[in-house]
């Protein structure tokens, strides 16, 4: 049995999830870069080479940030082919399978349309930051738009959507754990946490 498309799921949770709960966030200078603490710490305990294109992903997601570049899947691209040092890094083909398939993410004709779409949402002044943030974040994960590293491309998604104002966390490791297409408390869970992380300082 094909298993249901938890892409289609995900866009159900996502209109009706309450984004408007989400915590306000303040652009208090934290003490470190979390994402960079992250990289150097145990991303390169694990694997030096992995941690130094994360790193240049990043460098690249800050200054799109600050040139307030508009985000889309062309602009993720750019920074997907840092973290996995290839040449090309396009919109997957076919279908696509997490959790030990356990979840299908459906490809259509407009998917990629789709993606763009949601993640110009990521401006949106109307819903709060930590939301848009949070959501930016579960649609690269659910959209799954590359064949590989679309964790790491999420957690650049949310980074870069926080620095667009100025915002950068003190960590980041409590954010990645796994997430559900189907969990709308979730959902709004991830954006209250990126406020606890907001207000903790080191």
């Amino acid at each position: 049995m094909t298993a249901a498309d938890s892409l289609s799921v995900w866009l159900r949770v996502r209109r009706e999830a309450d984004w408007q709960r989400a915590p306000a966030l303040q652009p208090i200078p934290p003490d470190r870069d979390g994402f960079r603490c992250w990289c150097e710490g145990p991303v390169r305990r694990r694997d030096p080479i992995r941690a130094e294109r994360l790193l240049a992903a990043h460098a690249l997601a800050r200054e799109d940030a600050a040139r307030r570049t508009q985000l889309d899947f062309t602009l993720l691209a750019g920074w997907q082919r840092e973290v996995l040092a290839v040449p090309e890094a396009p919109f997957r083909r076919s279908d696509a399978y997490a959790k030990a398939g356990r979840e299908r993410y459906g490809l259509t004709p407009h998917t990629r349309a789709d993606f763009d779409s949601r993640l110009h949402e990521a401006t949106d002044p109307t819903i709060p930051l930590a939301a848009r943030a949070a959501r930016a974040y579960l649609d690269v994960a659910f959209f799954h738009p590359f064949t590989d590293g679309n964790a790491r491309a999420a957690l650049l998604t949310l980074v870069h959507v926080l620095a667009r104002e100025e915002i950068v966390l003190p960590e980041v490791g409590p954010l990645q754990t796994t997430r559900y297409p189907d969990d709308p408390a979730g959902a709004s869970d991830l954006a209250t946490l990126i406020g606890v992380l907001n207000r903790r300082r080191h």
